[in-house]
């Protein structure tokens, strides 16, 4: 696959040898050496403020799942007693996921409970209805758990050998080579196009429309929706234009200056002053509170903490329904970390000759303890998140980007006021930047093959209309799979009947259609199809 070269500066002059070239950097000394060596910063031609930077801009970028999470899992019900205690297993499964990227996969990637399973999740928690009612927190911790479980065991069960170095590889691995050539440049498409969607609905930019469903918001009223536009719009071009100048840490820069412009139109407009205070409800600075509760183990005082092996009561839930929603939960988990982790990893060059993510096996193996944890916490879903990709477009290439990203989430349970302070509007503008730079690579999408043009195109537009990464990538295959199938077998006709006449000329068809990518079609249709899912 072809990507572009991002390269990033050192900290360190090179300096000027007799003969006028330039020398190598001046190595990191002491525990920066360290750090060096462990992350391999230089070997990727990076540097260590670049990777802080990276990893900072990413926290700041998906720093509103701390408080999302909680309200979408508990349906906005600030005052139910596990809010506090999900905010708590939310940071902690931030921390655990992305300490596993940064210290096992080395790779600059963030995780946190996802979007979308989150409010799956409330629905079945108290919220939504069943045939027979509702499961409890505990209850629907568990179906988390034990898809996080299935999860790690496809990862790591080997199914057959890597062809060029003959190591083993797991099924997840196998899962992701099955996935065809175009389809896969295709995904990092889409998921650029998703995650620009998701900044301009989060700035209030693209906004809701009963007559044509979305719409652009008005400018002619100075609205609530028209300043947080502005602020996310600043970001943006602040950013570009230091991009375009290659200053370090353009994306931070950019948030921090449409912070300051949101502060400029005053408290409780784009930001809220009281916030900083603590006292907005659950946003406190006193943390301890929240962690006596958190670890209670009565579900009924706030007790998050390994609710999945107490308080279980699926209220007459079918054993189909519980399947179906392990299934769902496996499905976009999979699905959803294999395209963030191929766009973001495409955007930095972090890809084999195979068109791979480097550590591949070991990013999938990180999600999936991940999920596991925030399972055993309290938390929805612990996967990888397209916000990665902020730090990758501000130079990250490297864990210690992970690593400044893990600290951050650390820090956020005893600071949340600081951290929540910062508008949703001024990270939106990061994440419009990276659609931007994350649809390069439409260009290398064979166009004049409408077999492959065709998915791919269905891959890239339901990302971000059908808001979801799963649902792109698994109409694309499905596609892939009809349209080839069918050509391949009018192919086949024709090549019988040239035989016939001039076998010389007959062109005998090629099957490109492998037996794990039917397989995962089938899943897919049952994905799609069966009336119980999530």
């Amino acid at each position: 696959m072809e990507t572009e070269d991002m390269t990033v500066a050192t900290d360190e002059q090179p300096v000027a040898q007799p003969d006028g070239t330039a020398a190598a950097p001046t190595p990191y000394k002491g525990f920066a050496g360290k750090l060096d060596k462990f992350f391999g910063i230089r070997k990727n031609k990076s540097s260590l403020s670049t990777e802080i930077f990276a990893g900072i801009t990413t926290f700041l970028a998906m720093v509103y799942i701390l408080t999302v999470n909680p309200n979408q899992i508990l349906s906005f019900n600030m005052a139910n007693p596990l809010w506090p205690s999900v905010f708590i297993a939310t940071a902690l499964g931030a921390l655990i996921g992305t300490l596993l990227m940064a210290l096992f996969a080395k790779m600059p990637l963030a995780q946190a409970p996802g979007m979308g399973l989150n409010s799956a999740l409330g629905g079945i928690i108290g919220f939504g209805t069943m045939a027979s009612g509702k499961v409890s927190f505990g209850a629907a911790m568990l179906l988390v758990l034990i898809s996080g479980i299935i999860f790690l065991i496809l990862t790591v069960v080997p199914c057959g050998r890597d062809k060029k170095t003959g190591k083993l590889i797991g099924i997840r691995e196998k899962i992701f080579e099955s996935i065809p050539a175009g389809l896969r440049v295709a995904i990092p498409v889409g998921i650029g196009l998703f995650i620009a969607y998701i900044g301009f609905q989060n700035a209030g930019i693209i906004v809701d429309n009963p007559y044509t469903q979305v719409d652009l918001v008005s400018f002619t009223n100075w609205t609530l929706q028209t300043k947080t536009a502005i602020v996310a719009l600043i970001s943006l071009f602040s950013i570009g234009i230091l991009a375009h100048f290659k200053v370090k840490g353009a994306v931070i820069i950019g948030i921090l200056i449409a912070t300051l412009v949101a502060m400029c139109f005053g408290d409780g407009v784009v930001v809220f002053f009281d916030t900083l205070k603590g006292d907005t409800g659950a946003i406190t600075w006193k943390f301890w509170e929240n962690f006596k509760n958190f670890f209670s183990m009565d579900t009924n005082n706030g007790g998050s903490f390994f609710a999945t092996f107490h308080g279980l009561d699926f209220n007459g839930a079918t054993p189909l329904f519980c399947i179906v929603t392990i299934l769902s939960f496996c499905m976009i988990d999979m699905f959803d970390t294999m395209g963030t982790v191929l766009g973001c990893c495409s955007k930095a060059n972090l890809l084999d000759e195979n068109g791979k993510p480097i550590n591949f096996n070991k990013i999938m193996m990180s999600d999936a303890v991940a999920t596991c944890a925030g399972a055993m916490l309290g938390t929805s879903t612990v996967t990888t998140f397209v916000e990665s990709g902020t730090g990758v477009a501000a130079g990250g290439r490297t864990g210690m980007t992970a690593l400044t990203t893990s600290i951050l989430f650390l820090l956020s349970i005893f600071v949340l006021p600081l951290f929540a302070f910062i508008p949703s509007a001024a990270a939106a503008g990061a994440l419009i930047y990276v659609g931007v730079l994350m649809m390069s690579q439409v260009k290398n999408i064979d166009f004049s093959d409408l077999r492959v043009a065709v998915p791919a195109f269905l891959t890239i537009i339901i990302m971000p209309l059908g808001y979801s990464i799963t649902d792109g990538i698994g109409i694309g295959m499905i596609s892939y799979v009809i349209i080839n199938m069918i050509c391949y077998a009018v192919d086949a006709i024709k090549y019988a009947v040239v035989k016939k006449k001039n076998a010389e000329a007959a062109v005998k068809p090629v099957w490109n259609i492998s037996v794990v990518l039917g397989i995962i079609t089938i899943f897919f249709l049952l994905y799609f199809f069966l009336p119980a899912q999530v």
